[in-house]
């Protein structure tokens, strides 16, 4: 069905209070040093109603560019990458584009759907079965992160951008990783650390977290 939608000088991003699919967005736009508006459609009814229009899902994160709405996170990182190719956040070769590509398939479908789970859950039990899983897959991928310098690559990515909001929110799910996940935890005080990723941090984000391991 064809929507009608105003042609924007500037890029309009929707997003909601704390959402971390959002959080993946901002933190490739930092990196793009891409000048965007940002309208969180939780505390303003009338942009609710503006996203309704352009997006049936009303999903979070939606990007509005021009006349191109698009929504689905890995999408939109992948559409910024493509309209801003500096710096590039994806591999030149297909071969390593496609591994990359498949990575944020298994994080979106292994670990994020997990932390949709946390945070939706109301039972204390169901709850810390979850935390438990996901604490236990992420503790499973260390051996990875000690031969590079970024998730995958020596250079920094798109999976670390997807990647990044669920190491920041671990302490807000009340997930602590073990003393020998040091590897996982360097590397996430060292994302943490970019100037882009403290760009992309909102007033209602989670805090930052004290710390990420065990004492």
């Amino acid at each position: 069905m064809a929507i009608a939608v105003t042609k924007r000088s500037t890029i309009l991003l929707y997003t909601g209070n704390a959402d971390h699919y959002s959080h993946q967005v901002r933190i490739v736009l930092a990196e793009k040093n891409v000048n965007y508006e940002l309208t969180d459609v939780t505390v303003d009814t009338a942009a609710m109603n503006q996203l309704i229009e352009v997006n049936p899902y009303a999903s979070m994160p939606t990007l509005i560019d021009r006349d191109l709405v698009l929504y689905q996170p890995n999408i939109i990182m992948e559409y910024l990458d493509e309209r801003f190719p500096h710096p590039p956040l994806l591999p030149i070769y297909p071969i390593a584009r496609g591994q990359a590509r498949l990575m944020l398939y298994r994080i979106y479908h292994d670990w994020y759907s997990l932390v949709d789970k946390i945070m939706a859950e109301t039972s204390r039990a169901k709850l810390t079965a979850l935390r438990k899983e996901l604490r236990d897959s992420l503790v499973g991928i260390v051996p990875i992160l000690k031969d590079m310098s970024y998730f995958m690559s020596n250079d920094f990515s798109l999976i670390d951008c997807c990647f990044a909001p669920l190491l920041w929110r671990l302490e807000a799910m009340q997930i602590e990783l073990p003393t020998q996940a040091k590897a996982l935890t360097d590397y996430a005080k060292k994302i943490f650390d970019r100037e882009a990723f403290q760009e992309s941090i909102v007033e209602k984000e989670p805090e930052e977290p004290d710390q990420l391991g065990d004492s």
